[in-house]
């Protein structure tokens, strides 16, 4: 197992002079698992950093997927609720007619929510990011700087940030890892600009209960603001080539 960022140069030469190298585990997940096997770092779930000091990150160059950068749920008290039954719509899995509302949502333009005939987007304004419809701002919001706390908090580690290339023969991913980044520093500023430019996305993820004392209430599985998997690296102000 690597355990310092010299250790980790010397091994992912190596795993790069391999070539092509057949996915551990299918699925969008596929890249990360076969990369922690390769260097020999045990998969977990906390927010430690997996070698010395640094957190582990790849991505395939010519993916399209999406990866969460945060979850959230919009403000005030029952937003989600409100967004639900104003925006939401019918679905075949529940047994019920409340609504739930599944939509991704950008700031450059308007989302159509399935057949509702409704159409969101989000939207930058002064100190909050707003959801809008339209003909107006709802006032569902996220504050700005109480979200720069939830950020700065989440990426306090430095992170190798790895580049691969990914393809299917035979109906099996495999990837080629060609490059390597220390990143660092989270860039706030950034994250704002990028989610203007329409490049960060916010996953609306509202739906309700199955069953039991909550069933047919509002159930937020994670409201979440998503990046393009290339385009994380983006994310944070230092870069510098390793390998």
């Amino acid at each position: 197992m690597i355990t310092t960022l010299d250790d980790f140069i010397c091994e992912f030469r190596k795993i790069r002079e391999m070539g092509w190298i057949p996915t551990h585990r299918t699925g969008s997940t596929g890249i990360g698992k076969t990369l922690e096997d390769r260097l020999g770092i045990i998969e977990n779930n906390l927010d430690a950093p997996d070698f010395g000091e640094y957190e582990l990150k790849s991505a395939r160059l010519n993916s399209n997927s999406m990866l969460t950068i945060f979850t959230r749920a919009p403000q005030p008290a029952k937003a989600n609720t409100f967004l639900r039954q104003k925006y939401g719509y019918s679905s075949s899995a529940y047994d019920n007619d409340e609504k739930v509302i599944h939509s991704t949502l950008n700031a450059v333009s308007f989302t159509p929510i399935s057949d509702t005939g409704y159409k969101l987007k989000v939207q930058c304004a002064g100190e909050r990011i707003y959801i809008a419809n339209e003909k107006e701002i709802e006032k569902v919001y996220w504050d700005k700087e109480s979200l720069r706390k939830a950020f700065n908090k989440k990426y306090t580690n430095k992170f190798v940030y790895v580049k691969a290339e990914s393809r299917n023969d035979n109906k099996i991913e495999e990837f080629h890892f060609i490059s390597a980044y220390i990143v660092s520093d989270f860039d706030y500023d950034g994250f704002l600009s990028l989610l203007e430019q329409g490049k960060i996305y916010v996953d609306l993820r509202i739906g309700q209960y199955h069953s039991g004392k909550n069933a047919g209430k509002t159930h937020d599985h994670g409201t979440g603001f998503r990046i393009r998997e290339r385009d994380q690296v983006l994310l944070f102000k230092n870069k510098e080539q390793i390998g």
